[in-house]
């Protein structure tokens, strides 16, 4: 008799990634006969202790031997509740009885920038990137479910951010493509079935209940009501529009990194004139990549400062300078387009 079908799914889940970290470690020349085979490589799961990362966790634990991988988790204790330490070293013990090493608690200090729920997930993606280097790893696996995709891209509609906000979290994202998300097709009572059939000891984080925050007010209350409005099928449909916003914004950022060179003069500014004949979502995304480029924050340039910067070009009527995040600033200058620190 197989394993329950939840436990199946995420195993299933698990085993595609893994397999395509393996196929992307051995997609470059053939190794030298002589020279010394490289180390299994080693996957990292990124666990909270809630039902999907521990669902991630066990299936970890169940695939990577069978495919010669090393596996180890990290779990962030964000200080932001009395007890949070403890509760991190419970989760780390639990990963080492899943049989996963290495495994670490790590504690981080959580800032103010970007409101509470920004500040605590740049604390963790720090936290994570450094565990990766120091021990090595190939991957990081995220346990974020398609409920999470649905959440994320309604939040993105609902600031206006444009269509790569509509797009979601990608399966495969960060430097060298480190971080993975295996359960972006599995729902998350899928996840918490899987934990429930083999005992895995689950903690809920009150802050996910908590209507202080958006992305549980909108957990709790926004998609109930649309379901409610709209019927069964708005988180599929919702993860639908993500995955398919994200190949209309991959293709478009392509055509942007083409046009910019192509607009841009001998000492490498840009040109208005080129810039104006430029399609409006192909222009933004090059105004977009040179805000970046001269230091403003990627997470803190929303659709607003660009709409501003390309008022400069569409809508000229001699404005001033425009601040953007990261005190960079952007200027219109003799049919130039200035954007750089201020």
């Amino acid at each position: 008799m197989g394993p329950h079908p939840a436990v199946a799914a995420i195993r299933l889940a698990v085993r595609r990634v893994l397999h395509d970290i393996l196929n992307d470690q051995t997609s470059g020349p053939p190794p030298d006969d002589t020279a010394e085979r490289p180390p299994s490589p080693l996957v990292l799961v990124a666990c909270s202790g809630g039902a999907d990362s521990m669902a991630l966790a066990s299936a970890l634990a169940f695939e990577a031997p069978k495919l010669g991988i090393r596996a180890g988790g990290v779990t962030v204790d964000h200080g932001l509740q009395p007890g949070s330490d403890l509760r991190a070293q419970e989760v780390a013990l639990r990963l080492g009885e899943l049989g996963l090493d290495p495994v670490e608690s790590t504690a981080v200090t959580v800032g103010r920038e970007g409101g509470p729920e920004a500040a605590a997930r740049d604390a963790r993606y720090a936290a994570l990137d450094a565990a990766a280097e120091r021990h090595g790893a190939t991957a990081i696996l995220l346990g974020h479910t398609r409920d999470d995709q649905a959440e994320t891209v309604l939040l993105g509609l609902a600031r206006g951010s444009g269509i790569r906000s509509l797009s979601g979290m990608a399966a495969v994202s960060g430097a060298g493509g480190r971080y993975r998300r295996p359960f972006l097709q599995l729902d998350r009572q899928t996840a918490r079935k899987a934990c429930m059939v083999q005992s895995l000891p689950v903690w809920d984080d009150p802050h996910n209940a908590d209507p202080a925050y958006t992305r549980s007010r909108l957990r709790h209350e926004g998609l109930p009501a649309l379901e409610k409005a709209l019927g069964k099928g708005v988180v599929e449909a919702l993860a639908r529009t993500a995955r398919l916003a994200r190949d209309d914004a991959d293709a478009l950022d392509a055509w942007a990194r083409q046009a910019e060179t192509a607009v841009r003069d001998a000492d490498g500014l840009l040109e208005c004139a080129k810039l104006y004949a430029l399609p409006p979502a192909v222009r933004r995304r090059v105004l977009r990549r040179a805000a970046i480029e001269a230091g403003a924050p990627a997470g803190s340039l929303f659709a607003r400062h660009i709409e501003e910067v390309d008022r400069l070009i569409t809508g000229w009527r001699g404005q001033g300078v425009i601040n953007l995040p990261g005190k960079v600033v952007a200027r219109r200058q003799g049919g130039r387009l200035v954007i750089r620190q201020g």
